[in-house]
C-alpha cells in the first residue's frame, strides 16, 4: 500500500516541475506544492479526456494529460495571485 502512494508523490512532482517548467514567470510555491500541483493535474486532465472521450469522471490521466493538466491549473493559480496582488 506505501509503494503505489510514494510512486504517486514521485511522478506527482515530476509533473509538477514539468509544469513549472512550461509556464513563464516565477511560481512562489515549495515541492509539496508542485507534487501536489501534479497529482491533482493528473485528475484535471482525467477530467477533461472524460469530457472528450467519456470512461469514468474521476480518472487519473496519462502523462501527457497530467502535464496538461497541472499546466492550466498553474495559469488558473498564477492568473488569481496576479488579481489580488
Amino acid at each position: 500500500m506505501l509503494i503505489p502512494i510514494i510512486g504517486w508523490m514521485i511522478s506527482g512532482l515530476i509533473i509538477g516541475l514539468i509544469a513549472r517548467a512550461l509556464v513563464p514567470g516565477r511560481q512562489a510555491i515549495g515541492l509539496l506544492r508542485t507534487m501536489l500541483l501534479g497529482i491533482v493535474g493528473s485528475f484535471v486532465g482525467g477530467f477533461a479526456g472524460y469530457l472528450i472521450m467519456g470512461g469514468e469522471p474521476l480518472q487519473a490521466s496519462g502523462w501527457i494529460g497530467s502535464i496538461v493538466g497541472a499546466v492550466v491549473l498553474l495559469v488558473l493559480f498564477s492568473r488569481g495571485d496576479r488579481e489580488t496582488a
